[in-house]
This record gives C-alpha cells, sequence and structure tokens, in this order.
C-alpha cells in the first residue's frame, strides 16, 4: 500500500490508540506458527510515520531495526503482554459468541477491529463501538476506504466512558439492556479517574441483563502512583504522562476480585502474565518475555 494512500487527518485523536495498533501490525506481520494474535486490518489504522517505519522494519533496514529494539530493550516484555492481550480478549470474544452472546460494546474502541475480523459475530451480534469523535471520525473513514461502506452490525457511539450518561446515549444507538452483552475495556480503565471507574462499573451492572460479562486489563495500583519497583512499570509511567495521557487508575495487586464483587459481579477470573505466558508462549516463542504488570480480568453481571 502506497503511504500517500495513508495520509488523513488526525486531529483530536488518540497517540495510544495508534501505538497499541502498531504492536498487532507488527505480530501480525509474523509467521503463521510464530505470531501471537492476527489483525489483517491493523496497518490501515497507523499514520504516514509508523506506516513508514514498519515497512522499513519489514524490510529489515538497520536503522529501523535498531530502534524497534531499543523500545524493546526499555520496555521489556510489554510487546508481548499487549499482543497476549489482544489474543487472549479474541479469543473470550469466540467463546462468548458460542454462548449466545447478542451484543458487543467496546469502551475507548481506539482502532480496535473485532467487529470486522471475529468470525460470526456480522451474523449474530449487534456491536457498539464507544469512543471520542476524533478517533471514530478518523476509524470511521477508513472503515469505509476497507469495505466500502460502514458495516450495518456495527453502531459508532461519541460517548464520554466514564460519564453518567454512557447508557442514556447508547440507547439511543438501539442498545438494549434486556440482551446478553459483552462490555470489552481493552486498555481503557487505567486512564480514566477512579469515580469514572466505578461509575462505569455500576452503570454496566444497572444497564445489562442477567449473564451479560465484562473484560478488562489493569494495572497495579503502584504503577499510577509512581511506586512501582520494577523499572519498567516507572517507564510506562513517565511515558504516558509525557504523551498526554497519564495513568490515573490502578488496583492494589491481589483484590481485583474484591474490588469486582463489591460493584455487583461474579464469576471473577483473574489472568496474570504467569497465566498468559504459558497460554501462549511456548514452541518457537518460549524465550519471549512477557511484562508482569499487565493482568486481565473477566467477570459476569450479578443479578
Amino acid at each position: 500500500m502506497e503511504i500517500s494512500k495513508m495520509q488523513i487527518r488526525r486531529k483530536d485523536t488518540s497517540g495510544t490508540a495508534e501505538e497499541i495498533t502498531f504492536h498487532r501490525v507488527i505480530e501480525s506481520a509474523k509467521e503463521e506458527e510464530e505470531r501471537i494474535c492476527y489483525d489483517p486490518y491493523a496497518v490501515h489504522f497507523i499514520g504516514p510515520e509508523l506506516l513508514k517505519f514498519f515497512e522499513a522494519t519489514a524490510c529489515n533496514y538497520p536503522e529501523a531495526k535498531a530502534r524497534l529494539e531499543e523500545m524493546y530493550r526499555l520496555f521489556p516484555g510489554t510487546q508481548n503482554s499487549i499482543v497476549a492481550r489482544v489474543r487472549y480478549f479474541d479469543d473470550y470474544l469466540h467463546d462468548s459468541i458460542e454462548e449466545g452472546i447478542e451484543q458487543l460494546v467496546i469502551l475507548g474502541a481506539g482502532y480496535d477491529t473485532r467487529a470486522y475480523r471475529i468470525e460470526g459475530i456480522k451474523e449474530h451480534v449487534k456491536v457498539f463501538e464507544v469512543d471520542y469523535q476524533g478517533t471514530q471520525q478518523v476509524k470511521m473513514e477508513k472503515i469505509k476506504e476497507i469495505f466500502g461502506s460502514l458495516p450495518s452490525h456495527v453502531k459508532f457511539v461519541n460517548a464520554d466512558v466514564g460519564s453518567g450518561n454512557l447508557f442514556k446515549i447508547l440507547l439511543e444507538h438501539e442498545y438494549n439492556p434486556s440482551q446478553k452483552t459483552l462490555f470489552i475495556m481493552e486498555g481503557l480503565i487505567y486512564y480514566l479517574p477512579p469515580e469514572d471507574v466505578k461509575t462505569l462499573l455500576s452503570s454496566i451492572v444497572q444497564n445489562s441483563s442477567h449473564g451479560s460479562k465484562i473484560i478488562l486489563d489493569y494495572f497495579p495500583q503502584s504503577m499510577v502512583d509512581g511506586t512501582c519497583e520494577l523499572e519498567v512499570g516507572n517507564l510506562i509511567h513517565e511515558r504516558v504522562k509525557q504523551s498526554g495521557e497519564p495513568l490515573k487508575f490502578g488496583i492494589k495487586e491481589g483484590t481485583v476480585e474484591k474490588f469486582l464483587k463489591e460493584r455487583g459481579f461474579s464469576h471473577i477470573q483473574n489472568v496474570t502474565s504467569d497465566d498468559y505466558k504459558k497460554a501462549y508462549f511456548y514452541g518457537k516463542n518460549e524465550n519471549r518475555e512477557v511484562c508482569s504488570l499487565y493482568s486481565f480480568v473477566h467477570a459476569m453481571v450479578e443479578h
């Protein structure tokens, strides 16, 4: 693809969303037996600068290769944890579709492409992608370029996920609170103030049916308050702070089950770096390091 075709205006968009997408681009370019996740559409959502960098790495240009290796050295295991997160959330969505979910709400959707690449979703699930207008406008333009039009099974919802108006706006977009729904919060809650996280989780419980579920990832509280004992944790803390999207919310280690149970959830399953390392990194990938600061959790709405 020509670089010029990727040049779209990216005013008021999330730089973090693009960076996370770039990790999917890098992983998807690997051989099938080696890659942890696969997203054939991710490359469409990175801007010209990152696209040039990706093409340079794909051609094994020494300077680009050195830059990528430096990133891996400074943030050891983070790339692998991020692509493992994509894979785990994909697998969980696959299972949820087989179990009969009727709606999928992707909160802070960014450049998430699950609505377009997960088998069975178009036929059986109504999707709501929730994010700010700037990022969504870029995404909608690219979706129309890829597929020719916006798909009928996806609703693009311009809303602040931490506000008390979220479900009012979702209802206006034909969200049905009586249907079994999965809420995906990937790379989201640590950017929200604590009160917004609590409001969001309470709103989900109040506005969804029995059997509805959530899946999210989180950082330990020490990452947020700057007391993390791991150097990579403090580097991530400073990196996102400098990008203008600082960390605001963390969960004290060992308390995620209590935290979610107190907010109306049951069947809580915490997924540690040891868990996803064992699940995905074996064979050719057994020596790939993961970052212990990335944890996932899924739970069911308790009614």
